[in-house]
């Protein structure tokens, strides 16, 4: 249905159906990948990252969790994962982040060589689908791991991902999926970080009784079943 790869510094957004299989993979080692979520339907509806980690006892995401919304529904599962650990917490970088670490880059000097952050990018995209900056959200960011020490410092795991890596989604409502392909700014590498994401949407079957996204925890199902619930009235 589509198979396409977004670059360094790229983006990328589109509306998907329920019911389809969004599968990631790092083309080469150290990648991160910035993802919002939006019920496609009712933009006010989108991934909530607080309920999601408290409702499934986590601090990070992996197979069986699932990404809920601020309604109590789930808008994507986590269905297959390579690394065991995905980042909901680090955040996406922003202009000032971008020019510190990496050293000042400007379209007008550079095209399309010039250092993106993930806040221009997300604001580019929101827009594509009549939202704007006051639209901006906490973000999933695929492939990248981040942990709390003892103090409750955050930390950036290197070698995390190695290349060919996946993790694959799959939607249970329609959603406004947005990416951007920027770096973590938890990772504290010098170079500005240059890896392609391949993403392919596919068809999923239909979710089975012993799904292990709904049986994962209670707080799943109940979501599962409020999204059930929606569907069926519509």
């Amino acid at each position: 249905m589509l198979n396409t790869v977004i670059g360094a510094g790229g983006k990328w957004s589109g509306r998907i159906g329920r019911g389809k299989l969004l599968r990631f993979t790092a083309l080469e080692a150290g990648a991160n990948l910035s993802m919002m979520l939006f019920h496609a339907h009712d933009l006010t509806e989108r991934y909530n990252m607080p309920d999601t980690l408290k409702a499934q006892y986590t601090a990070h995401l992996t197979t069986g969790h699932t990404l809920m919304s601020d309604n109590g529904r789930v808008l994507a599962s986590i269905v297959q994962d390579d690394l065991g650990w995905h980042d909901p917490m680090g955040g996406y970088t922003t202009r000032t982040l971008t020019d510190e670490r990496y050293g000042r880059t400007t379209y007008q000097a550079l095209r399309n060589d010039w250092l993106r952050s993930g806040q221009e990018n997300f604001a580019v995209e929101l827009t594509r689908h009549g939202m704007g900056m006051r639209d901006m959200m906490p973000v999933v960011n695929l492939f990248s791991k981040v942990y709390c020490d003892e103090n409750g410092a955050m930390h950036y795991a290197k070698d995390h991902c190695p290349a060919g890596s996946s993790v694959t989604l799959r939607t249970e409502m329609d959603v406004i999926l947005v990416l951007s392909n920027t770096p973590n700014p938890l990772d504290g590498r010098a170079s500005y970080p240059s890896v392609p994401v391949r993403l392919e949407v596919t068809q999923a079957e239909p979710v089975r009784e012993d799904d292990v996204c709904v049986n994962h925890r209670g707080e799943n199902r109940r979501a599962f079943e409020n999204t059930w619930t929606y569907y069926s009235l519509i």
